[in-house]
């Protein structure tokens, strides 16, 4: 195998937004914020919307988001 040429594998804290819900993993992502977890470890940290601690299938739990009014919009674009 050739050297270098795999990206780093490193532990990771990943953040829910929507939840304030966060986990440490292994991952290749990188992130130049950092946060310090219980175990007294500084850790990179990527900010994600959506983990399994709030996404509706694993809560049951369905919320409706409508930005911007994409409904109306299609129905208006698709009414003719």
């Amino acid at each position: 195998m050739k050297p270098d040429i795999h990206p780093k594998y490193q532990p990771v804290v990943f953040q829910d937004l929507s939840s304030d819900f966060a986990f440490l993993t292994r991952s290749t992502m990188s992130s130049k914020e950092t946060v310090k977890w219980t175990d007294g470890e500084e850790y990179p940290l990527v900010k994600i919307d959506i983990s399994s601690h709030s996404h509706p299938f694993y809560t049951g739990k369905q919320k409706v988001v409508d930005s911007g009014g994409r409904v109306d919009k299609f129905r208006r674009r698709y009414a003719k």
